[in-house]
């Protein structure tokens, strides 16, 4: 009887070890991905460089560009379909 309870208490405190070392290594990986995580926001979080400043300037400057090359472009277009109109007009103007 003793030896049984001796077994029992031996198998007890292996599987008890055995549990403590599996939670310990899910802690650990749990401790990285935190780790890992909190990298991740603080690159996130952080306010952009200089350089990615400049650039982002730039974008925003070649986007005005841009827009502006629109409006005068669709400005024109609308001066010319004007033109157009004034010129057809004239034509059957000089052919009555």
């Amino acid at each position: 009887m003793t030896n049984s309870c001796s077994f029992r208490i031996t198998r007890t405190a292996e599987d008890l070890a055995q549990t403590i070392t599996a939670l310990s290594q899910r802690l650990v990986k749990l401790e990285q991905r935190q780790e890992a995580l909190e990298l991740v926001f603080k690159e996130l979080s952080k306010e952009p460089s200089e350089e990615e400043k400049k650039m982002l300037d730039g974008v925003e400057t070649l986007m005005k560009e841009c827009q502006e090359l629109l409006q005068s472009s669709s400005n024109i277009e609308q001066s010319d379909e004007c033109w157009s109109e004034e010129h057809d007009g004239d034509q059957d103007i000089m052919a009555a």
